[in-house]
């Protein structure tokens, strides 16, 4: 799932100064789960705007609305208001929600309420943690399952750096070792033989060579088209 943490309140004020109708969108899908977008959120940032409006002397009204997911167009259909009936859009859901609202929506303005961090999985109540980069070459297959660009602080590739200190990455000591953990894993499932091949660099053509990158389901795609 994709991880999002709210910006700070003063970024968020700056961004809307301009504005003085303004919605407060939550999304439904990831960030929910991580509990900083949804309903809730947006109803809570949109009265916490209204106050701090008031207490700055200025005039805005601030309105909330959540859709199940910002990233999908047909379920923009289920917004109490169009986005165009206010001065701006507050999106409460990760970059691809904003960028995504941007498109349909061009003449209004769609502004980040957050800051997207980070791909995760959920490893204990209320804690979320990164295991992958979404780098487009993933090396998964030999390294026992732990990602050593997420987990490597350096996003090594090739094994340790030295700055291993009992266990911990030099750069934090609340960071356990990426490379530590790759050979854990290949220890335990009998595959060391992998830790001691050197491999290339990844090919970032992948990442970011080929422009934006973009996933096509022929099947999906032809039956669109059929049922024109």
């Amino acid at each position: 799932m994709i991880v999002a943490e709210r910006k700070a309140m003063p970024e968020i004020l700056e961004m809307l100064a301009p504005y003085k109708r303004v919605l407060a969108l939550g999304c439904g899908g990831c960030v929910t789960v991580c509990l900083t977008g949804g309903e809730k959120n947006a109803e809570l940032l949109a009265t916490q705007l209204q106050l701090a409006a008031g207490q700055a002397g200025t005039s805005v009204t601030v309105e909330f609305d959540c859709v199940t997911r910002q990233c999908e167009k047909e379920f923009f259909a289920n917004m109490k208001a169009a986005p165009g009936a206010y001065d701006a859009v507050l999106s409460l859901a990760c970059g691809a929600g904003v960028g995504y609202m941007s498109e349909l929506f061009p003449n209004t303005p769609v502004l980040p309420a957050m800051n997207t961090t980070f791909l995760a999985t959920n490893v204990a109540k209320g804690i979320w943690e990164e295991y992958c980069r979404g780098c487009g070459d993933c090396m998964l297959g030999w390294t026992g399952g732990v990602c050593p660009i997420a987990k490597c602080s350096k996003s090594l590739i090739n094994g340790t750096c030295g700055g291993t200190n009992k266990g911990k990455c030099e750069v934090s000591a609340d960071m356990e070792c990426g490379w530590l953990q790759i050979y854990k894993r290949l220890a335990a499932v009998g595959r060391l033989e992998e830790y001691r091949k050197q491999r290339a660099y990844p090919d970032h053509r992948k990442d970011r060579g080929k422009g934006v990158r973009r996933l096509v389901l022929k099947d999906m795609v032809e039956e669109q088209q059929e049922s024109k």
